[in-house]
């Protein structure tokens, strides 16, 4: 790269001989004036006011214009006369954290290379120093007819200087600051912070002009002949915020959406891994619930045909339980079998229906399915207990009669 200053670093009794370099460079792209009737280019000429002629280069001096409009010529052997001792040097003044620089004294930024193999050693003295003491250096310079002040600070291995502009040289922000008392609600600053997180951070180096590779691709087009068409831009809403909070949320779900991520709302509306789950319905423990009071009811429909008090199938979900005891009667039977469905009435909806019908078929005798099991159940115990009585009244009639004959044959 090619110095644009030699000059050397003054650090107290050390002296660090120095080319200055441009840290930085423009990319704007520059356009031409031209003759709008033929395209012809304009171009400015330097002509002397008083014999109206064009001077070159090497007749143009300096001067200095007086408030009466006198010039007052200034050659550059005058100003290197002045007894001033950062005509060519960089004297550092002090060394102060990087936090005490306001940011808005910042200016130019250049590099500082080492001139010369004696320089090697002073230059990496003062980097070395400069990065161990986590400090910047304060220096003045004189550059394009000016003293200036600056900032020396470490970049990777190389010593780099701001142009700092002189503290009266930054303007107070009067007038300024929006006009009246403005509150901002709680509210509003949640989701001001919401944005930022959401925005988050970037890499400095993926930041590139979008602007200037859009005037690129409109000179190449037109250098080829092709027709321009007009972008399509959208609306900004032309400055106007008419819903702060409407406008923050938008804005974060517009940067969320940049970056890929979905909406956490979103994602509980449509049964995502949000907050929101619906763990409590399962489907397989519906069609258990069903099949099980199907099994009850079957179950408590042949204890009833059965009517011997055996235990009922268990059904899958469990829900019915052993007969207390065995009973002879048909009604203890009934009661036997609707105590079972009570007992799992609680767990199935089914066995409430099955002891609701046990119920009524012992009550009524209705001609259902588990009413009629049920009737047929208490009808068969009470042929068998009408036998019973028969056999014990014949018998007790038989033993009648034995017992007259025996006193009769006594007698």
């Amino acid at each position: 790269m090619r110095s644009i200053w030699n000059g050397a670093i003054s650090f107290g009794l050390v002296s660090i001989p120095i080319k200055l370099v441009n840290a930085t460079e423009n990319h704007s792209i520059h356009f031409r004036q031209i003759h709008l009737a033929d395209g012809g280019r304009i171009r400015y000429r330097k002509v002397c006011e008083l014999d109206e002629e064009e001077v070159g280069a090497g007749d143009i001096g300096k001067a200095y214009e007086d408030a009466d409009g006198t010039m007052i010529p200034i050659t550059d052997e005058d100003l290197a006369q002045l007894p001033l001792p950062t005509a060519k040097t960089i004297e550092i003044v002090a060394f102060v954290p990087a936090d005490q620089i306001d940011p808005l004294q910042m200016d130019a930024a250049y590099y500082l290379s080492a001139n010369g193999v004696p320089a090697a050693k002073p230059y990496t003295l003062l980097r070395e120093a400069l990065k161990r003491s986590n400090k910047v250096a304060v220096a003045k310079y004189a550059l394009r007819g000016r003293e200036r002040l600056g900032m020396l600070r470490v970049v990777d291995d190389v010593i780099a200087m701001h142009g700092l502009l002189w503290p009266d040289e930054i303007r107070a922000p009067e007038g300024v600051a929006p006009d009246g008392d403005v509150t901002v609600r709680d509210a509003e600053l949640d989701l001001a912070d919401a944005l930022m997180d959401t925005l988050g951070e970037v890499d400095m180096d993926s930041l590139h002009d979008d602007y200037r590779e859009a005037v690129e691709e409109l000179i190449a087009a037109k250098a080829s002949g092709e027709n321009v068409r007009p972008a399509e831009t959208e609306d900004a809403g032309g400055g106007k915020v008419i819903d702060l909070i409407a406008a923050l949320e938008n804005s974060v779900q517009a940067a969320r959406k940049s970056r890929g991520e979905q909406d956490a709302d979103a994602q509980d509306a449509d049964g995502g891994d949000g907050d929101g789950e619906m763990a409590d319905v399962h489907p397989i423990k519906k069609t258990a619930g069903k099949s099980t009071g199907k099994s009850t009811g079957r179950s408590a429909g042949k204890t009833s045909e059965g009517s011997t008090g055996k235990e009922p199938a268990r059904s899958s979900g469990g829900a019915t339980k052993k007969t207390a005891h065995r009973t002879p009667t048909g009604k203890t039977v009934t009661r036997s079998g609707s105590s079972t469905t009570k007992k799992s009435a609680p767990k199935s909806t089914g066995a409430k229906k099955s002891t609701s019908t046990a119920k009524k078929s012992s009550g009524r005798g209705a001609s259902s399915r588990s009413s009629g099991s049920g009737s047929g159940g208490s009808r068969a115990t009470g042929k068998k207990t009408a036998a019973k009585k028969q056999t014990s009244s014949s018998s007790g009639t038989t033993a009648k009669k034995t017992t007259a004959t025996r006193k009769r044959a006594s007698a």
